[in-house]
C-alpha cells in the first residue's frame, strides 16, 4: 500500500506541477496556479498519515516505511528548487524570459554546490525525524531494524553528496579563459544572471 501511494503522490506532484505552470503561464492565471502548486504539501501530508496510520495497525515496519520518510524528505529538501527550475523553463518557453542559470565554474559553482547539499542535508533531517517518530511510534525495539537502517543510508546518502560539495569547493572548476563563472564570453559584457519580474 505505502508503495502505491509513493508513486501516487509521484504522480500527483508531476500532475500538479503541470497543472500550476499552466494555470500561470498558459491560461494567464498566476493566482490558481499558485493555489494548485500549493496543494503539493498535501500529498506529503496524506502519505505521512498513511504510512503512521499503517504501522498502527500493525504492519511490520520495513522498506516502504523508510522509502516513504526519505521520499518526504527529498520533496521537503529540494521540491521547492526543482519547482522553481521548472518554472524557469516554462518562463522561457511562454514569455521569452531567460530563467537564472546556476553557475558552471569557480567559486560561485562551489556555493551552488553547497547549497544543493544543504537541501539534502534538509531533507536527511526531515527524514530522520520522521523516522525516529515511527520508531517512537512503533514502541517495539524488536521491529524497528529496518528503520534505523534507512536513518543510516540517508546519511549515507548525504555524506556522499557532502564529499562532492567538497570536492567543488577544494577544488572549483576553472572558467576558460575570456569567460564568467556562468560560461558567458566576458567580450559581450557583464550579463544579468537573475531573470526579472515575478517568480516562484
Amino acid at each position: 500500500m505505502i508503495v502505491t501511494l509513493i508513486v501516487i503522490c509521484e504522480v500527483g506532484f508531476w500532475v500538479l506541477l503541470a497543472a500550476g505552470l499552466g494555470a500561470r503561464y498558459v491560461l494567464r492565471k498566476p493566482r490558481l496556479g499558485v493555489a494548485l502548486l500549493l496543494c503539493e504539501p498535501v500529498l506529503e501530508v496524506v502519505l505521512l498519515i498513511a504510512t503512521a496510520v499503517d504501522l498502527r495497525n500493525g504492519a511490520e515496519p520495513n522498506w516502504t516505511h523508510g522509502l516513504a520518510a526519505l521520499y518526504i524528505g527529498y520533496t521537503v529538501g529540494h521540491g521547492h528548487r526543482t519547482v522553481k527550475w521548472l518554472d524557469g523553463l516554462a518562463a522561457r518557453r511562454f514569455d521569452g524570459i531567460e530563467p537564472p542559470r546556476a553557475p558552471k565554474y569557480g567559486r560561485e559553482r562551489a556555493a551552488h554546490e553547497g547549497k544543493v547539499w544543504l537541501g539534502t542535508v534538509t531533507g536527511a533531517v526531515t527524514a530522520t525525524v520522521l523516522l525516529l517518530l515511527a520508531i517512537a511510534y512503533v514502541g517495539d525495539g524488536a521491529r524497528d531494524d529496518s528503520l534505523w537502517a534507512w536513518i543510516a543510508q540517508a546519511w549515507k546518502m548525504t555524506g556522499i553528496h557532502g564529499l562532492v560539495a567538497l570536492w567543488y569547493t577544494l577544488a572549483p572548476p576553472k572558467a576558460p579563459a575570456g569567460r564568467d563563472a556562468w560560461g558567458n564570453d566576458l567580450a559581450d559584457g557583464p550579463r544579468e544572471h537573475q531573470r526579472t519580474g515575478k517568480h516562484l
